[in-house]
């Protein structure tokens, strides 16, 4: 079998990986069509709780430009949505150790909001979960909005406690 084809073959079981494990959808997206801006991480520092708080929130993730220099590195991602923020949180870091095991050594995960892994974050040192805890996209100045567009997936702003959110994660695959 071609590489290309194993390629393909390794992207759906992951897309089948994360819907199993509890996300609402799930594709390959190509990493180009993840838009990262400045604006993105402003709207952290001036409207997030989690701002200075969280390893995994500004000022100690990357920033929009890192990112982006990052995401560049990349041809293929895997864009999760869910409705609960904490399924994103859970699958995010065990989807990227299962495809850096399948041999994609570059895998890189992105969560949704701040963690909760620790009841209060020590900011002063080492993170205690580095297995689990990844920093948000948003966190990073990827434009959630954007992205989730581009690639076919609903999202709305929220405006009432009734209505149900939309929630994304990113594995960055090669």
């Amino acid at each position: 079998m071609s590489r290309s084809r194993v390629h393909q073959a390794d992207l759906k079981r992951f897309v089948k990986l994360a819907l199993e494990w509890g996300a609402h959808g799930a594709r390959v997206i190509r990493a180009s069509t993840v838009r990262c801006e400045p604006w993105v991480r402003l709207k952290c520092q001036f409207g997030c709780g989690g701002y200075n708080k969280r390893l995994t929130c500004p000022p100690f993730t990357p920033t929009p430009e890192e990112t982006a220099k990052a995401v560049a590195c990349y041809k293929r991602a895997i864009l999760i949505h869910a409705h609960d923020n904490d399924v994103i949180n859970e699958i995010v870091p065990v989807l990227e150790r299962e495809i850096f095991l399948a041999g994609y050594y570059k895998a890189l995960g992105f969560g949704s909001g701040p963690c909760y892994l620790c009841e209060r974050c020590n900011i002063n040192r080492r993170c205690k979960h580095p297995e689990d805890a990844r920093p948000a996209m948003e966190a990073c100045g990827i434009d959630v909005f954007h992205t989730a567009r581009v690639n076919g997936f609903p999202i709305e702003v929220v405006t009432s406690a009734h209505q149900q959110g939309d929630y994304f994660g990113l594995v960055l695959v090669d």
